[in-house]
């Protein structure tokens, strides 16, 4: 691990920076999104506008390669797929309940095949796994600073109207009751985590960014009593593992994105291997009792 540390601080290595920099911020999307993604049970709706961000990746790419609309990169064709994508569904979810899970199957899978679609046709070789799975120690300077904004903008929603978000999670309809906007408050997170899925994707890719909105605040779930505990537990948990992932990553030459949520895997599994081994153990108290 000492050729890690040695590499961090070395000024000839700012990529190295940039990705710890970069990890550090995502976790912080990684907490307080996850958190309410797993509260809510949405993770399939997440999962589905991560996979169809490939759409607008690849359209971005066709389009400036032909030179069609040559001013558009790969991040705003990924935003608008994103964006666009969180909004049916987001739509379909409140107004024809029993139509959810097809529309979030259709969209997951039209979105990622428009995405090949678009790279088979071009100009020059284009390999969609960059975008599949992601690169840490690509980030740069600009990336950094949209995933700052971005933390800005999450941290003061959440600070600014977390009691709604906490009935709206928990509760819908005793906040409706409540006079609280939850069609409004659902898809504004749908549009935030839509963004946040496109930003994150240059950290662990778009087939595991689900993973990470969903096992740290998991292993949270167990150690927390309210929302706000399990967005600092998630986020906690979200920068050890993404900076020990890093170091792992670096020390043995293995991809850091898949090494992130290995450990975030692990970890939430054996937190759920001894919860449920707890609970037997008073389980068996009570009926010796």
């Amino acid at each position: 691990m000492n050729s890690f540390f040695s590499a961090l601080t070395n000024p000839a290595l700012p990529f190295l920076q940039n990705a710890l920099m970069a990890s550090l911020l995502a976790s912080i999307l990684f907490g307080i999104l996850g958190s309410v993604v797993t509260v809510k049970r949405i993770a399939g709706l997440a999962g589905a506008i991560s996979h169809a961000v490939l759409g607008g990746i690849g359209m971005a790419l066709y389009l400036s390669s032909t030179r069609l609309v040559s001013f558009i990169t790969p991040m705003a064709g990924a935003i608008i797929f994103a964006v666009l994508s969180a909004f049916i569904i987001g739509l379909v979810s409140l107004k024809a309940k029993q139509r959810e899970d097809t529309v979030i199957n259709a969209i997951w899978a039209i979105g990622m095949s428009l995405g090949v679609l678009f790279l088979s046709k071009t100009p020059g070789y284009t390999d969609p796994t960059s975008y599949l799975f992601g690169n840490i120690l690509l980030v740069s300077r600009s990336d950094l600073f949209l995933l700052a904004a971005l933390d800005a903008i999450v941290l003061l929603l959440v600070w600014r109207f977390y009691p709604q978000i906490e009935a709206s999670a928990f509760d819908e309809e005793f906040a409706r009751v409540r006079g609280i906007p939850t069609d409004t408050v659902f898809l504004v997170i749908l549009g935030i985590t839509a963004i946040a899925v496109v930003l994150l994707q240059t950290f662990v890719g778009l087939v595991m960014v689900i993973a990470m909105l969903t096992l740290p605040a998991g292993t949270a779930g167990y150690l927390a009593r309210n929302l706000a505990g399990m967005m600092v537990f998630s986020w906690i948990f979200s920068s050890i593992f993404s900076f020990a992932g890093l170091a792992l990553s670096w020390h043995y030459d293995l991809p850091s994105g898949a090494v992130v949520v290995v450990l975030s895997g692990a970890m939430f599994l054996s937190a759920t291997a001894v919860r449920m081994l707890i609970v037997r153990i008073k389980r068996r108290r009570g009926y010796a009792s």
